[in-house]
């Protein structure tokens, strides 16, 4: 198949969709390999950026979805009357930090960093969708792992985690427990129920 019904595939299955679609379940619908995908994919982010289209393709880590372009913002805001991305607290702000730089990551680590109760704030990102459960600690008391979520990344224009900016050490992360996995000698383990 060539590139260019490969695009429209993809383009028609992310706008019947609404929501990411992973790299490998559009090489699967389109019986080709997940490479090809990326470049068809790259090809297509691209053409639209280029024509000033009205929709963009975001990549979110593994998966693509279509959205409108951010400068266009204001009237889809106006015509569809939107809510705003979440505003967030500076307790919630520096809750998500922590959870994104450590993840996966347990509440009293965050609360360990911050020196204060931190249930509010994960309660709160939580219900804003900007972290998640991701299992539980394999360690006493099971402690639940947070981490951040693919609207964590379109809230604040990410592709992925790795684009976090570097993180400056001071005199305080010097200080820095250490989480429980590395202090047990063991990787988190999660749990599905």
């Amino acid at each position: 198949m060539d590139r260019k019904e490969l695009a429209r595939i993809c383009e028609a299955i992310l706008f019947a969709s609404g929501d990411p679609v992973e790299t490998d379940r559009l090489a699967f619908a389109a019986e080709c390999a997940p490479e090809e995908v990326q470049e068809a994919m790259k090809e297509l982010m691209d053409r639209y950026a280029f024509e000033r289209r009205g929709i963009r393709i975001l990549r979110l880590e593994s998966s693509w979805q279509m959205c409108s372009a951010n400068e266009l913002a204001p009237w889809v805001t106006k015509a569809l009357e939107t809510r705003k991305p979440p505003k967030l607290s500076a307790s919630q702000l520096e809750t998500l930090t922590v959870i994104a730089y450590y993840q996966p990551t347990t509440k009293t680590l965050v609360e360990q960093i911050r020196g204060v109760d931190s249930s509010y704030s994960v309660s709160a990102l939580l219900n804003k969708k900007l972290i998640e459960e991701s299992g539980r600690l394999n360690a006493p008391g099971r402690p639940i792992l947070y981490r951040t979520t693919p609207d964590f990344l379109r809230t604040f224009g990410l592709s992925s985690l790795e684009e976090l900016p570097e993180m400056e050490l001071t005199r305080f992360d010097q200080g820095l427990p250490e989480q429980p996995e590395a202090e047990a000698g063991r990787e988190p383990q999660e749990v599905t129920e």
